[in-house]
């Protein structure tokens, strides 16, 4: 590359600290979500993303105030419409990198019901769940994946509801990546979602995040005491359902890795093959229009 005056430029390398406001955060000290910002800043940062092509939008609590901590386009939304937000635009933009980022009760409880149509519908988002357990920024109320016999301040006796499993819900809705890490590890959650947002489609990533203000800086131990990765397995295979629910479903141990991944065509795609179609100008039948959907 050559100056103004024609002399040799160094392009400078893209780093981690590119992709950071520089706006401070104020999450408590010891929180899991500042692992989860600098993993995000890392992972774009190998993949050498242009910031003006990355959105990250989030819902309200802790983990959303993650994009006002990034340089990219962020918008910072309502409680639980994260993934309809970014559902929007990653189909009006497609040329964007979108990341829906958010905690347990605001992906799972409120916005719970925009999960399963996402997923269906394969819509080339990367959602990134920072999951502590516990609703955090309305001060530690009992929250959906908050483990039965939890005390918080609203369950002083303990929790008598059943958790959700993250896991096995999005396998459910056959989620065509699913993956778990956790802030312990930063340079796995680097790879996991640098994996994410390679994927071809809707790629969902829960962060075992610890609160360390409401359930105890002890969450770390009991994370890093139950953890196994995954894919260090020999027989490991991601493409393998029966497997990936069998990580999911043990109480043994907190599975780590890429659970599932099975590439299929995109929302993006099937509506481009429609719309070049009807462009076409020919005459649809139903069994047409389902070809249009189904290689």
């Amino acid at each position: 590359m050559a100056d103004f005056f024609g002399g040799k430029m160094t392009e400078e390398k893209i780093t981690p600290k590119d992709y950071l406001s520089g706006l401070k955060p104020i999450w408590c000290p010891g929180c899991g979500d500042f692992a989860v910002l600098n993993a995000v800043a890392k992972a774009m940062a190998t993949m050498e993303l242009k910031k003006e092509n990355v959105a990250v939008v989030s819902g309200i609590g802790c983990s959303s105030r993650l994009p006002g901590y990034l340089s990219t386009y962020g918008f910072n939304s309502i409680h639980g419409r994260a993934l309809p937000i970014a559902a929007g635009l990653k189909l009006s933009r497609p040329d964007l990198t979108v990341l829906a980022v958010g905690g347990d009760g605001d992906i799972f409880s409120i916005g719970g019901n925009h999960l399963p149509h996402i997923a269906r519908r394969n819509i080339d988002v990367k959602c990134i769940v920072m999951d502590n357990g516990i609703y955090g920024l309305t001060k530690g109320q009992v929250s959906p994946t908050t483990p039965l016999g939890e005390k918080t301040v609203t369950t002083t006796y303990g929790s008598i509801e059943d958790p959700i499993q993250p896991l096995k819900l999005l396998l459910s809705y056959e989620a065509s990546f699913v993956a778990q890490s956790t802030s312990l590890d930063l340079n796995h959650m680097v790879s996991t979602i640098v994996a994410a947002m390679k994927h071809k489609g809707f790629a969902f990533v829960n962060v075992r995040s610890p609160c360390v203000t409401y359930r105890g800086k002890e969450q770390y131990d009991v994370i890093r005491q139950r953890s196994k990765y995954i894919d260090k397995e020999p027989d490991y295979d991601p493409a393998d359902m029966r497997k990936a629910w069998h990580h999911a479903i043990t109480p043994e141990y907190i599975s780590l890795g890429i659970l599932y991944q099975k590439p299929r065509d995109t929302y993006d795609e099937r509506q481009l093959r429609l719309r070049e179609a009807a462009k076409a100008g020919r005459e649809w039948t139903l069994e047409d229009v389902m070809k249009g959907f189904i290689k």
